[in-house]
Protein backbone atom coordinates (compact mmCIF):
# COMPACT_ATOMS: atom_id res chain seq x y z
CA UNK A 1 0.00 0.00 0.00
CA UNK A 2 1.35 3.44 -0.98
CA UNK A 3 1.11 6.36 1.42
CA UNK A 4 0.83 9.81 -0.19
CA UNK A 5 2.57 12.28 2.08
CA UNK A 6 2.10 16.02 2.48
CA UNK A 7 4.59 18.52 3.77
CA UNK A 8 5.19 18.09 7.52
CA UNK A 9 3.48 14.73 7.83
CA UNK A 10 5.19 11.57 9.14
CA UNK A 11 4.62 7.82 9.03
CA UNK A 12 6.23 4.79 10.68
CA UNK A 13 8.24 2.40 8.50
CA UNK A 14 8.23 -1.37 8.62
CA UNK A 15 11.36 -1.93 6.51
CA UNK A 16 14.96 -2.82 7.29
CA UNK A 17 16.24 -0.94 4.29
CA UNK A 18 14.93 1.79 2.01
CA UNK A 19 15.53 2.98 -1.53
CA UNK A 20 14.70 6.68 -1.98
CA UNK A 21 14.12 7.73 -5.58
CA UNK A 22 13.90 11.33 -6.84
CA UNK A 23 11.97 11.73 -10.11
CA UNK A 24 11.35 14.81 -12.30
CA UNK A 25 10.15 15.60 -15.81
CA UNK A 26 12.47 16.37 -18.69
CA UNK A 27 11.96 19.91 -20.01
CA UNK A 28 14.13 21.95 -22.41
CA UNK A 29 16.49 24.19 -20.44
CA UNK A 30 15.56 22.67 -17.07
CA UNK A 31 18.43 22.19 -14.58
CA UNK A 32 19.69 18.74 -13.62
CA UNK A 33 18.84 17.27 -10.21
CA UNK A 34 21.08 15.18 -7.96
CA UNK A 35 20.09 13.10 -4.93
CA UNK A 36 22.23 12.79 -1.78
CA UNK A 37 21.96 11.34 1.72
CA UNK A 38 23.45 12.42 5.07
CA UNK A 39 23.92 10.22 8.15
CA UNK A 40 23.35 12.66 11.01
CA UNK A 41 24.39 11.98 14.60
CA UNK A 42 23.43 13.59 17.87
CA UNK A 43 23.37 17.40 17.84
CA UNK A 44 22.12 17.53 14.25
CA UNK A 45 25.60 17.17 12.69
CA UNK A 46 27.40 14.43 10.81
CA UNK A 47 30.01 12.38 12.61
CA UNK A 48 32.55 12.97 9.80
CA UNK A 49 32.62 14.13 6.20
CA UNK A 50 32.30 10.49 5.12
CA UNK A 51 28.67 10.59 6.32
CA UNK A 52 27.80 12.69 3.23
CA UNK A 53 27.05 10.34 0.30
CA UNK A 54 26.46 11.92 -3.12
CA UNK A 55 27.68 11.73 -6.72
CA UNK A 56 31.31 12.55 -5.82
CA UNK A 57 31.32 10.15 -2.83
CA UNK A 58 28.87 7.47 -3.97
CA UNK A 59 29.53 4.96 -1.16
CA UNK A 60 29.80 5.25 2.62
CA UNK A 61 32.88 3.54 4.15
CA UNK A 62 30.58 1.14 5.96
CA UNK A 63 28.76 0.26 2.72
CA UNK A 64 25.40 0.93 4.38
CA UNK A 65 24.60 4.02 2.27
CA UNK A 66 25.02 4.20 -1.51
CA UNK A 67 24.35 6.56 -4.42
CA UNK A 68 23.13 4.81 -7.58
CA UNK A 69 23.41 6.00 -11.20
CA UNK A 70 20.63 8.01 -12.82
CA UNK A 71 18.06 6.32 -15.02
CA UNK A 72 15.64 7.40 -17.70
CA UNK A 73 12.03 6.37 -17.12
CA UNK A 74 8.81 7.15 -19.04
CA UNK A 75 8.03 9.96 -16.58
CA UNK A 76 11.47 11.58 -16.92
CA UNK A 77 14.72 11.00 -15.00
CA UNK A 78 15.48 9.41 -11.64
CA UNK A 79 18.34 9.60 -9.16
CA UNK A 80 18.48 7.09 -6.29
CA UNK A 81 20.10 6.53 -2.86
CA UNK A 82 19.87 3.38 -0.72
CA UNK A 83 20.33 3.03 3.05
CA UNK A 84 20.31 -0.11 5.25
CA UNK A 85 18.50 1.41 8.22
CA UNK A 86 18.52 -1.66 10.46
CA UNK A 87 22.31 -2.07 10.17
CA UNK A 88 23.28 1.52 10.95
CA UNK A 89 25.33 2.32 14.02
CA UNK A 90 23.38 3.52 17.03
CA UNK A 91 25.18 6.88 16.83
CA UNK A 92 23.22 7.72 13.67
CA UNK A 93 20.02 9.44 14.72
CA UNK A 94 18.68 10.60 11.35
CA UNK A 95 19.08 9.87 7.65
CA UNK A 96 18.41 12.99 5.56
CA UNK A 97 17.44 12.64 1.88
CA UNK A 98 18.33 15.81 -0.06
CA UNK A 99 18.18 17.11 -3.61
CA UNK A 100 20.25 19.77 -5.37
CA UNK A 101 19.98 21.23 -8.85
CA UNK A 102 22.69 22.56 -11.12
CA UNK A 103 22.00 25.27 -13.67
CA UNK A 104 19.06 27.03 -12.07
CA UNK A 105 16.66 27.08 -9.10
CA UNK A 106 13.99 24.49 -8.33
CA UNK A 107 11.32 26.74 -9.83
CA UNK A 108 12.58 25.48 -13.21
CA UNK A 109 12.31 21.81 -12.18
CA UNK A 110 8.94 20.27 -13.01
CA UNK A 111 7.08 17.40 -11.28
CA UNK A 112 9.71 16.75 -8.64
CA UNK A 113 8.65 13.81 -6.44
CA UNK A 114 10.22 11.52 -3.83
CA UNK A 115 9.29 7.82 -3.78
CA UNK A 116 10.40 5.47 -1.01
CA UNK A 117 10.65 1.72 -1.68
CA UNK A 118 11.38 -1.22 0.58
CA UNK A 119 14.80 -2.34 -0.61
CA UNK A 120 14.08 -5.92 0.53
CA UNK A 121 10.78 -6.12 -1.37
CA UNK A 122 10.15 -7.19 -4.97
CA UNK A 123 11.93 -5.17 -7.66
CA UNK A 124 8.75 -3.98 -9.35
CA UNK A 125 6.74 -3.44 -6.19
CA UNK A 126 4.86 -0.19 -5.68
CA UNK A 127 6.49 2.49 -3.58
CA UNK A 128 5.74 2.58 0.12
CA UNK A 129 5.67 6.40 0.25
CA UNK A 130 5.24 9.13 -2.37
CA UNK A 131 5.75 12.83 -1.73
CA UNK A 132 5.44 15.68 -4.24
CA UNK A 133 8.26 18.05 -3.32
CA UNK A 134 7.22 21.68 -3.73
CA UNK A 135 9.77 24.38 -2.77
CA UNK A 136 8.59 27.31 -0.65
CA UNK A 137 9.90 30.14 -2.88
CA UNK A 138 11.22 28.40 -5.98
CA UNK A 139 14.60 30.12 -5.66
CA UNK A 140 16.10 27.25 -3.68
CA UNK A 141 18.96 25.28 -5.25
CA UNK A 142 19.05 22.60 -2.51
CA UNK A 143 16.16 20.90 -0.69
CA UNK A 144 15.74 18.54 2.24
CA UNK A 145 13.04 16.34 0.75
CA UNK A 146 12.52 14.18 3.81
CA UNK A 147 14.23 12.34 6.65
CA UNK A 148 14.19 8.96 8.35
CA UNK A 149 14.57 9.26 12.13
CA UNK A 150 14.64 6.83 15.01
CA UNK A 151 11.52 6.40 17.08
CA UNK A 152 11.71 3.92 19.96
CA UNK A 153 13.01 0.73 18.40
CA UNK A 154 12.00 1.56 14.85
CA UNK A 155 12.22 4.23 12.13
CA UNK A 156 9.78 6.82 10.88
CA UNK A 157 9.70 9.06 7.81
CA UNK A 158 8.87 12.81 7.77
CA UNK A 159 8.11 14.80 4.60
CA UNK A 160 9.85 18.21 4.72
CA UNK A 161 10.71 20.10 1.54
CA UNK A 162 12.97 22.67 3.28
CA UNK A 163 15.18 24.70 0.93
CA UNK A 164 18.59 26.44 0.77
CA UNK A 165 19.40 29.25 -1.62
CA UNK A 166 23.17 28.53 -1.60
CA UNK A 167 22.93 25.06 -3.04
CA UNK A 168 24.58 21.85 -1.98
CA UNK A 169 27.41 23.74 -0.28
CA UNK A 170 24.98 25.51 2.04
CA UNK A 171 23.18 22.26 2.78
CA UNK A 172 26.38 20.39 3.63
CA UNK A 173 27.69 23.26 5.75
CA UNK A 174 24.43 23.26 7.71
CA UNK A 175 25.19 19.70 8.85
CA UNK A 176 28.85 20.39 9.74
CA UNK A 177 30.59 19.21 6.55
CA UNK A 178 33.71 21.04 5.37
CA UNK A 179 33.08 21.56 1.65
CA UNK A 180 35.84 22.54 -0.80
CA UNK A 181 34.11 24.65 -3.42
CA UNK A 182 37.18 24.57 -5.69
CA UNK A 183 37.97 28.29 -5.47
CA UNK A 184 41.61 28.78 -4.41
CA UNK A 185 42.43 31.38 -1.81
CA UNK A 186 43.48 34.62 -3.43
CA UNK A 187 47.21 35.18 -3.36
CA UNK A 188 48.41 38.19 -1.36
CA UNK A 189 48.92 41.23 -3.50
CA UNK A 190 52.60 41.97 -4.11
CA UNK A 191 54.01 45.01 -2.37
CA UNK A 192 54.41 47.86 -4.78
CA UNK A 193 57.56 49.88 -4.57
CA UNK A 194 56.94 53.59 -4.80
CA UNK A 195 59.31 55.05 -7.37
CA UNK A 196 60.10 58.68 -6.70
CA UNK A 197 60.39 60.82 -9.85
CA UNK A 198 63.88 62.05 -10.57
CA UNK A 199 64.11 65.90 -10.22
CA UNK A 200 64.67 67.80 -13.40
CA UNK A 201 67.96 69.79 -13.54
CA UNK A 202 67.55 73.52 -13.03
CA UNK A 203 68.61 75.75 -15.92
CA UNK A 204 68.82 78.97 -13.94
CA UNK A 205 72.42 80.18 -13.33
CA UNK A 206 73.65 79.98 -9.77
CA UNK A 207 76.80 80.98 -7.98
CA UNK A 208 78.22 77.48 -8.37
CA UNK A 209 77.18 77.21 -11.98
CA UNK A 210 77.83 80.20 -14.28
CA UNK A 211 75.31 81.20 -16.86
CA UNK A 212 75.88 79.49 -20.21
CA UNK A 213 77.44 81.59 -22.95
CA UNK A 214 75.69 81.39 -26.30
CA UNK A 215 78.23 80.40 -28.95
CA UNK A 216 78.08 82.16 -32.28
CA UNK A 217 77.68 79.82 -35.25
CA UNK A 218 80.94 79.28 -37.11
CA UNK A 219 81.02 78.99 -40.91
CA UNK A 220 81.76 75.59 -42.23
CA UNK A 221 85.36 75.14 -43.46
CA UNK A 222 85.78 75.31 -47.21
CA UNK A 223 86.51 72.01 -48.82
CA UNK A 224 90.04 71.39 -50.02
CA UNK A 225 90.73 72.01 -53.71
CA UNK A 226 90.93 68.84 -55.67
CA UNK A 227 91.64 67.93 -59.26
CA UNK A 228 89.13 66.46 -61.68
CA UNK A 229 90.23 62.97 -60.64
CA UNK A 230 89.68 63.48 -56.90
CA UNK A 231 93.30 64.05 -55.84
CA UNK A 232 94.19 67.14 -53.77
CA UNK A 233 96.09 69.91 -55.48
CA UNK A 234 99.40 71.11 -54.05
CA UNK A 235 99.52 74.57 -52.56
CA UNK A 236 100.39 77.09 -55.33
CA UNK A 237 103.67 78.98 -55.13
CA UNK A 238 103.64 82.83 -55.16
CA UNK A 239 104.80 82.95 -58.81
CA UNK A 240 102.47 80.18 -59.93
CA UNK A 241 100.50 80.78 -63.12
CA UNK A 242 97.52 78.49 -63.56
CA UNK A 243 97.96 76.16 -66.45
CA UNK A 244 95.75 76.75 -69.47
CA UNK A 245 93.65 73.81 -70.60
CA UNK A 246 94.79 72.02 -73.72
CA UNK A 247 92.39 71.47 -76.54
CA UNK A 248 90.34 68.35 -76.18
CA UNK A 249 91.23 67.76 -72.51
CA UNK A 250 88.89 68.39 -69.54
CA UNK A 251 89.44 71.60 -67.67
CA UNK A 252 90.31 71.40 -63.99
CA UNK A 253 87.30 71.66 -61.68
CA UNK A 254 86.93 74.82 -59.64
CA UNK A 255 87.77 74.55 -55.97
CA UNK A 256 84.18 75.18 -54.88
CA UNK A 257 82.64 72.69 -57.29
CA UNK A 258 81.65 69.26 -56.15
CA UNK A 259 84.00 66.42 -57.03
CA UNK A 260 82.49 64.55 -59.99
CA UNK A 261 82.63 60.81 -60.12
CA UNK A 262 85.47 59.25 -62.10
CA UNK A 263 84.69 59.07 -65.83
CA UNK A 264 83.41 55.85 -67.23
CA UNK A 265 86.01 54.25 -69.46
CA UNK A 266 84.44 52.82 -72.59
CA UNK A 267 85.82 49.52 -73.84
CA UNK A 268 88.47 49.89 -76.62
CA UNK A 269 87.21 49.66 -80.18
CA UNK A 270 89.51 47.89 -82.63
CA UNK A 271 89.39 49.61 -86.03
CA UNK A 272 91.10 48.87 -89.29
CA UNK A 273 93.87 51.30 -90.28
CA UNK A 274 92.60 54.09 -92.55
CA UNK A 275 94.41 56.08 -95.17
CA UNK A 276 95.75 59.46 -94.23
CA UNK A 277 93.82 62.49 -95.42
CA UNK A 278 95.01 66.05 -95.90
CA UNK A 279 93.72 68.82 -93.70
CA UNK A 280 91.14 69.87 -96.35
CA UNK A 281 89.46 66.49 -96.53
CA UNK A 282 90.52 65.48 -100.08
CA UNK A 283 92.40 62.24 -100.66
CA UNK A 284 96.01 62.52 -101.64
CA UNK A 285 96.96 61.15 -105.08
CA UNK A 286 98.85 57.96 -104.95
CA UNK A 287 102.05 58.08 -106.91
CA UNK A 288 102.48 55.39 -109.49
CA UNK A 289 105.01 52.93 -108.37
CA UNK A 290 108.16 52.93 -110.44
CA UNK A 291 107.22 55.76 -112.95
CA UNK A 292 109.64 58.43 -113.90
CA UNK A 293 108.83 62.07 -113.72
CA UNK A 294 109.95 64.82 -116.08
CA UNK A 295 111.23 68.22 -115.29
CA UNK A 296 107.68 69.52 -114.87
CA UNK A 297 106.86 66.86 -112.33
CA UNK A 298 104.41 64.90 -114.51
CA UNK A 299 105.20 61.36 -115.50
CA UNK A 300 106.72 61.05 -118.92
CA UNK A 301 106.18 58.28 -121.45
CA UNK A 302 109.53 56.68 -120.95
CA UNK A 303 109.85 53.12 -119.85
CA UNK A 304 109.15 52.56 -116.18
CA UNK A 305 111.94 52.08 -113.78
CA UNK A 306 110.86 48.63 -112.91
CA UNK A 307 111.74 47.31 -116.39
CA UNK A 308 108.24 47.53 -117.81
CA UNK A 309 108.19 48.33 -121.55
CA UNK A 310 105.30 49.30 -123.73
CA UNK A 311 104.45 47.17 -126.72
CA UNK A 312 105.39 48.44 -130.16
CA UNK A 313 103.17 51.33 -131.23
CA UNK A 314 102.43 53.07 -134.51
CA UNK A 315 104.19 56.17 -135.69
CA UNK A 316 101.38 58.34 -134.53
CA UNK A 317 102.24 57.34 -130.98
CA UNK A 318 105.95 57.83 -131.25
CA UNK A 319 107.32 60.89 -129.49
CA UNK A 320 108.86 63.56 -131.69
CA UNK A 321 112.67 63.60 -131.78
Amino acid sequence: MTHVMVKGSNIPLDASGVRAVLRWSLRPGAPDVDASVLLVGSGGRVRSDADFVFYNEPRHPSGLARHLPKKRVPEGLTDTVEVDLAALDATVDRVVVAASCDGGPFSQVHDLALMVYDSAGPQHAAPVITFDVVPDTGQETALICGEFYRKNAGWKFRALGLGYADGLVGLATEFGIAVDDGDPEPAPAPQQTQVQPRPEPSLAPTAAMPAPVRAEPQPAPAPAATTAYGYPLPAPSPAHVPAQPAYGYPQPVAATAAVPPPPTVAPPVHQQPQQGYPSYGYPQPVAATGQRRGDSGFPDSGPPDNGFTLPPQGPQFQPAR
